[in-house]
């Protein structure tokens, strides 16, 4: 058994599922952060029962405390967007992964961006920079959000950005960016259905290489 193998089974994380040694390694590293930070293991169902497994934490602890998230500013942003049942309504967040998988994109989302969030000045500099200047003031910034879910308008559907970034330009014009984060993710399932209007948005605007439209399906 090499090296990384044998610290995963360590540290209670040597799973089947793990297809790369990224993958291996970001649950191991996660369950060395959990053992580091003396949280107890969470379990994982399968056909023979829950097990413990090092790179999730305890339900409902996870929930009641929100320490998948780094700070107290973070986990009052995940009070306000996930368990406030008017505000979280017609989102889809993952429950109750983003409370106890160490691994889910959805908390790595609010652990980059929910500070942010409640900085708007400190958002805009980094957006500034991360820009080359394209970006004047960050105006505000939500979580699982797009500005036109169901609009025919836009693609018709209730998809969703990960993070919808809103600025407005040197040229006081408005801007966003939508952001989509991935982080242990295989990308292995089965992808969304693509449609006609999927289509015709790509050729639309002009950037895409029709050749390539099928690599959509």
């Amino acid at each position: 058994m090499d090296s990384l193998k044998q610290m995963a089974k360590e540290y209670s994380v040597l799973e089947n599922v793990d297809r790369s040694s990224f993958q291996r390694s970001a649950r191991l590293l996660q369950s060395i952060w959990r053992v580091e930070h003396e949280y107890e293991m969470g379990q994982v169902s399968n056909k023979n029962g829950p097990r413990p497994i090092g790179s999730r934490l305890p339900m409902p602890w996870a929930q009641e405390k929100l320490k998948n998230y780094l700070t107290e500013n973070i986990r009052n942003v995940v009070r306000s967007e996930v368990l406030d049942p008017v505000k979280s309504k017609g989102k889809l967040y993952g429950k109750p992964r983003i409370f106890n998988d160490l691994l889910s994109s959805q908390p790595l989302c609010f652990n980059l961006f929910g500070e942010l969030s409640q900085d708007l000045q400190l958002a805009t500099s980094i957006m500034q920079n991360l820009t080359a200047g394209k970006v004047e003031t960050v105006t505000r910034i939500e979580f699982e959000w797009s500005p036109g879910q169901g609009d025919p308008i836009y693609t018709g559907d209730r998809s969703a950005f990960d993070v919808y970034v809103e600025f407005l330009t040197p040229a006081n014009t408005k801007g966003f960016f939508g952001i989509e984060v991935k982080y242990h993710e295989n990308l292995i399932g089965k992808a969304s259905t693509t449609t006609d209007r999927h289509y015709q948005i790509s050729g639309q605007m002009d950037c895409f290489d029709e050749a390539f439209l099928k690599d959509l399906e």
